[in-house]
């Protein structure tokens, strides 16, 4: 038994802590507490204090018994060490080292080895890893009847099989078993599909009725429209005499509907030709009439600035009578124009206005024979010429005796 004043009590802790060893010593005095400068520690150890009392321990990385010697270590933790190593017995080693099984592919992370199947094998990485089927996942299949199973993306994809439909989970069916399962336009075919059902002839049209196909041949063509149909003509040909021409591909007489009422139709070639009726008139594309008087003038068949006049022929026949009108001349047939004078003050003093005309007023016919005519203030004066005597306006004989002078004269007048 130690006495109070000389008794030194010594405790030596050793603890385990993160893979490194310290020691603790603990002096016990019946004096003054000490410090670190009254102890010294073991080689690669340090002195604190902790509680007022001095504590020595191994450096870092370093082990052993402090108040002796500690010695360095690799490792004591595994961030000691670099990412893709741990610390193992104090040593930075490979975690990956016999971890993984056949076939598989280690990975280190964070000091951890991660053992992964190499690419197209599957299996236990750490234990063997074996050829992938594709289509595993489709063995067995977990689809439903009448259906097929492809894997896309790793991933098992139901579709239900040609000519079948439904939920491919649970099961498919035939697309149609009857008419009835289908769009009323379509109907069920002996492979039980829906489909169109017309099935007819060459240009032929088909409507769909009630899942039926009812086949026709065009409007206006003929033909079987289960086989082929055509249409009446292609040229005119083809077309009979009453029928003469092909039009829209079907044989037509060009004169139906054309004409107005009453009018006549006559084809040259294919080409209708209107007109109306000799005893009537109007316009052929409308209406033909009876014929009246008044129509041989409508429209005017005389010539420009003439004047028509309904009235007969030297055989009584109906016809126009084209005039010019008062004061002008030409043909009526074919123009007529203002006169050159309306009186014979428009004249000169030699010239008489002649229908409508300035012209000599001695025409040859206004003296007798032998006398002499001279056109003076319009009108013609008759003269017997010089040794002769008579009526100028008869005749004028010879004078006999030269002693006689007497001349006759005389005057022919004609009034407008």
């Amino acid at each position: 038994m130690y006495t109070q004043a000389a008794t030194l009590l010594l405790f030596l802790f050793i603890t385990l802590v993160n893979g490194s060893h310290y020691v603790q010593y603990v002096q016990s005095r019946t004096s003054t507490s000490g410090s670190c400068d009254s102890y010294t520690c073991g080689v690669n150890a340090r002195c604190t204090m902790s509680l007022g009392r001095p504590v020595c321990s191994c450096l870092n990385l370093h082990m052993g018994d402090p108040l002796a010697q500690c010695v360095r270590v690799e490792c004591l933790i595994n961030d000691d060490c670099p990412y893709n190593k741990v610390c193992t017995n104090n040593r930075c080693v490979d975690p990956c080292v016999g971890l993984c099984g056949i076939n598989a592919n280690c990975l280190t992370r964070n000091h951890i080895g991660t053992c992964e199947c190499i690419s197209g094998y599957v299996g236990d990485p750490f234990s063997s890893c074996q050829i992938a089927d594709p289509q595993a996942a489709c063995k067995p299949s977990p689809c439903g009847v009448n259906t097929q199973c492809e894997v896309i993306n790793e991933v098992p994809v139901c579709t239900c099989l040609p000519g079948y439909r439904g939920s491919p989970l649970t099961g498919c069916r035939h697309e149609c078993e009857s008419d009835i399962d289908c769009p009323h336009h379509l109907a069920c075919s002996s492979s039980y599909k829906c489909e169109n059902p017309c099935k007819c002839g060459e240009n032929a049209e088909c409507q769909v009725i009630n899942h039926q196909a009812k086949c026709t041949c065009p409007k206006t063509w003929t033909g079987n429209p289960f086989v082929a149909c055509r249409p009446e003509c292609t040229t005119h040909s083809e077309c009979p005499s009453n029928k003469p021409a092909c039009l829209y591909q079907k044989c037509v007489n060009p004169c139906d509907g054309v004409c107005g009422v009453h009018a006549d139709c006559n084809l040259r070639g294919i080409t209708p030709v209107c007109s109306c009726p000799k005893h009537m008139t109007g316009n052929p594309f409308v209406s033909c009439r009876l014929f009246e008087p008044r129509d041989l003038c409508e429209p005017n068949p005389c010539g420009i600035n003439a004047i028509c006049t309904p009235g007969h022929d030297n055989t009584g026949k109906e016809r126009p009578v084209c005039t010019c009108p008062t004061g002008y001349i030409g043909n009526a047939l074919t123009s007529c124009q203002r006169g050159e004078c309306f009186t014979d003050s428009e004249c000169l003093d030699n010239r008489a206005c002649i229908d409508f005309t300035c012209k000599n007023p001695c025409t040859g016919h206004e003296c007798g024979p032998s006398a002499e005519c001279t056109p003076r203030r319009h009108i013609a004066v008759c003269t017997c010429p010089q040794g002769t005597r008579g009526d100028a306006l008869y005749t004028c004989n010879p004078i006999e005796s030269k002693s006689v002078y007497n001349y006759g004269r005389a005057y022919r007048y004609r009034y407008y």
